[in-house]
């Protein structure tokens, strides 16, 4: 009888310690997957200078626009973002230094992007504002 009566008042236990963990287990879970995107997305700025530095060392020396259009084409087609900017890098954050240099001088590429988190977002970003990511390549022209 006393096991009985045991059993009676904990009837509604499991939902309320469930409304108490969900909240954290969904926190932490849309941090993890946030984090997961701004990294990669920091993985694809990366790639994207470097694509463009080497673009720009080799012999045919293209121009300062021609290197940029190569890190923007990279990252238009590789990022993920679901925020307002989109999946581009734009031209006015690419900046090419030595372009067209001589044999052994170098030449520099940043990538510059806003990450704009997808469900955290309107938590973080009054503390933090938009999370900013860069790149920087340097190569010397062959």
């Amino acid at each position: 009888m006393e096991f009985k009566m045991k059993m009676k008042n904990q009837k509604g236990v499991a939902a309320v310690e469930f409304a108490l963990v969900l909240p954290l287990f969904l926190l932490i879970t849309f941090g993890i997957i946030e984090f997961s995107l701004a990294l990669y997305d920091q993985a694809v700025i990366t790639n994207a200078s470097r694509e463009a530095a080497r673009y720009g060392i080799v012999l045919t020396k293209p121009s300062a626009l021609q290197i940029q259009q190569v890190a923007t084409n990279y990252c238009s087609n590789h990022l993920i973002s679901f925020g307002t900017g989109g999946n581009t890098c734009p031209s006015g954050n690419i900046t090419v230094a030595g372009d067209g240099g001589q044999y052994g001088t170098p030449l520099t590429v940043t990538v510059k992007y806003q990450f704009t988190p997808l469900a955290l977002g309107n938590l973080i970003s009054p503390l933090s504002g938009a999370l900013s990511l860069s790149a920087t390549t340097v190569m010397y022209n062959e």
